[in-house]
């Protein structure tokens, strides 16, 4: 019985269907997932969709930073600090409790950062709110 790699003398130690389409120069690709071709390359549209979700993470982390400049600077110290160092979406998700917490209180400055955090989360997270029993016409 003959190995695989016996078939073709041109390329020793490579299985034969390997071996003829290297020989033929129809090698297959090195990578075959999407991800493995490393992150700046790709379509266009992956590029500026990958921009574009980062652009919103930014904004979004801004807003959270804006909104705790309003509240008392020695209760938030710790949350700016999670702020600074959240490196995804979600990790700003997750702090959303703790920062609403903070910006408790009627005064008009904290509702207006209250109000402005809620919009930087929707525009990020945009079906964040639970289901209502209405539906549109």
């Amino acid at each position: 019985m003959t190995s695989p790699s016996q078939h073709t003398t041109s390329q020793p130690g490579l299985p034969g269907a390997i071996a003829a389409s290297v020989a033929a120069g129809t090698a297959p690709p090195r990578h075959y997932t999407p991800g493995a071709q490393g992150p700046g390359v790709g379509l266009p549209g992956d590029r500026s969709a990958r921009m574009a979700a980062r652009r919103a993470f930014v904004d979004l982390k801004q807003t959270y930073l804006l909104a705790l400049a309003g509240a008392a600077q020695a209760d938030t110290a710790w949350l700016r600090n999670q702020v600074r160092q959240a490196e995804e979406p979600v990790d700003l998700w997750l702090l959303r409790g703790p920062v609403f917490a903070a910006l408790a209180g009627a005064e008009p400055e904290r509702r207006r950062c209250r109000q402005m955090l809620r919009r930087g989360l929707d525009s990020v997270f945009a079906d964040s709110e639970p289901a209502s029993g209405f539906a549109p016409f």
